[in-house]
């Protein structure tokens, strides 16, 4: 049997921020991310501008992959896509203050790749954050949004949003994105 050195969460972060590459982290084990495509990266960015735009003046901000987040239930240590964080931001106290703790709203652009790990076992994670109020999950092969929302006694309802014309609504900050901001210059041949 060949033993795996386990890796603290702080050894974790020294790692990681001394990295050019982003990594999860659970469990004691360090994760590569793989690099994303042309679409991802460009349905990623619609949506930030879209929500960028919309929470001006509001207090709630919007963030790109570059974030990472903690979930201190589980353990998990990761990058989404797109987050929302209404009110201040929580970070992981320590001198770096760069770990965020309280997302309002995830979103996941699915690769090929990470689409059954962001659809379950992302999921599963993210559901035990205690702020976390919507989860989204994007296709960049076709025209395709689902939406977990969380209702009041903590379970989680799926709307599934399909075509051109489908609006999604953010209903916790008060937003929506249309498929036309989600999907611009997006080219489904490529």
């Amino acid at each position: 049997m060949i033993r795996k050195h386990f890796i603290t969460p702080e050894e974790y972060l020294e790692f990681e921020r001394a990295s050019p590459e982003k990594h999860e982290y659970f469990n004691g084990e360090i994760f590569d991310m793989a690099g994303a495509s042309l679409q991802h990266v460009r349905i990623t960015s619609n949506i930030n501008i879209s929500l960028g735009g919309q929470l001006k003046k509001r207090p709630c901000q919007s963030y790109q992959s570059d974030l990472r987040v903690y979930i201190p239930t589980t353990g998990l240590y990761t990058y989404p896509d797109v987050i929302v964080v209404c009110g201040k931001p929580r970070l992981l106290e320590d001198s770096y203050l760069d770990t965020l703790l309280n997302p309002d709203v995830i979103v996941e652009v699915l690769s090929p790749s990470t689409a059954e790990y962001d659809m379950n076992v992302k999921f599963d994670h993210y559901r035990k954050i205690e702020s976390l109020k919507e989860y989204i999950l994007v296709w960049q092969d076709k025209k395709r949004v689902a939406r977990h929302t969380k209702r009041d006694d903590g379970s989680w309802i799926l709307s599934d949003f399909i075509g051109d014309d489908a609006l999604v609504d953010l209903s916790s900050i008060e937003c929506s994105l249309s498929m036309d901001d989600i999907y611009d210059k997006v080219d489904f041949g490529e």
